[in-house]
């Protein structure tokens, strides 16, 4: 889907109308590497210029790897069991008995060693097949040839490294071992198309398939609600900035069926110590129709986020006078009220992804300023 209304070159969007090269800045900061976009210009024309948001992260794989190729794979130590005249590391016994090796004067060993094959590679390797088969790079042939061509190519290049299972618990795993920006680029990368091409667009495989447009609303759930996090925590001076924070009933009695309360993000001032509880919400209309057919705010969101901030109101005076935030995004529409309850100030905003990226970070800033 793209817009072609000035004479510049089209813009790509996704089926949630957001612009592709918008998603890609708030990818950057869902990964935690918005300052890449500084560094390797070529990543902004990349999001510019694909038409899909597959495309996109291909182009950017390509690239990434196509790069590491120059410079070399990187190794790591890997578990290797081969048949030797000789002894290295740890010998196998059962095997060696039950394939009669000790006849031929051989053994199998089982030992680490230094080379490519690691799980690291093996994750892109499989990530960079499996987009061959069900990548959708959009409806120009010719583009989505020449990007399955390269990916074709970059599989023989990676000739040596094998196909593996992949899981989103083996890349998280991967994601938090030390590696290169790039490393960490493409592990990302092939952790969101895991996630979009997954029966639950999760973790955890549901019974159930998941519609497709579902499952593509609940991984830019996902993104929508890091990208927000990690552009407070970085661009908010003065205030300090905690995701996922949990908070307590204070109930007098223990209960152990009391849900959890997990705001997305909990902002202070340093200063004033102005306390600021967060939730983002990624659903396709932030008001929704009674039954009378009028429109009215989500009474589950106001509930959830009223619960949040009556229940920490005797922790102290900012408590007690804390505000809370509702932020829903937005395409081409802007929603803005304000409503008083007691003493806590509940606002509802909206943020307009279809903007230009510059507008969209000034608007994120004057909300909380």
């Amino acid at each position: 889907m793209f817009n072609s209304q000035t004479s510049k070159a089209p813009i790509y969007f996704t089926e949630y109308g957001i612009p592709i090269r918008n998603l890609w800045h708030m990818l950057l900061y869902a990964w935690n590497e918005v300052s890449l976009n500084a560094i390797h210009g070529w990543m902004m024309e990349a999001a510019e210029s694909a038409p899909t948001l597959d495309a996109l992260l291909a182009s950017i794989l390509i690239k990434l790897m196509q790069q590491r190729l120059r410079i070399g794979l990187g190794r790591d130590y890997v578990d290797q069991a081969q048949t030797l005249r000789g002894i290295r590391g740890r010998i196998d016994f059962a095997k060696s008995l039950k394939n009669q090796t000790l006849d031929r004067g051989e053994i199998i060993c089982e030992y680490q060693g230094f080379n490519a094959n690691s799980q690291k590679n093996q994750i892109i390797r499989t990530m960079i097949a499996r987009l061959v088969k069900v990548g959708q790079f959009g409806p120009e042939s010719t583009y989505a040839k020449e990007i399955q061509q390269k990916l074709r190519r970059l599989i023989r290049d990676l000739d040596g490294i094998d196909l593996i299972e992949v899981t989103p618990d083996l890349i998280r795993r991967q994601l938090l071992i030390r590696n290169d920006h790039d490393y960490r680029l493409m592990l990302s990368i092939c952790d969101l198309i895991l996630q979009r091409q997954m029966p639950g667009g999760s973790e955890e495989r549901a019974p159930v398939a998941v519609p497709a447009f579902d499952r593509e609303a609940l991984v830019l759930y996902s993104i929508y609600e890091r990208f927000v996090a990690n552009f407070y925590r970085i661009h908010l001076k003065g205030w300090e900035v905690t995701a996922q924070k949990r908070l307590e009933w204070h109930a007098k009695d223990a209960n152990a069926h009391l849900p959890m309360m997990v705001p997305d993000l909990v902002l202070q001032e340093r200063s004033s110590q102005q306390l600021i509880i967060l939730d983002t919400k990624f659903t396709p209309h932030s008001l929704v129709e009674n039954q009378w057919g009028k429109p009215v705010f989500d009474s589950s969101h106001l509930y959830q986020l009223y619960a949040y901030l009556k229940s920490q109101e005797h922790l102290s005076e900012a408590h007690r006078v804390a505000s809370g935030l509702l932020l829903y995004p937005a395409v081409g529409s802007k929603l803005s009220e304000q409503i008083e309850l007691q003493d806590h100030v509940i606002r509802i905003e909206s943020i307009d992804l279809a903007t230009l990226w510059q507008e969209i970070e000034i608007a994120l800033l004057e909300l909380i300023r």
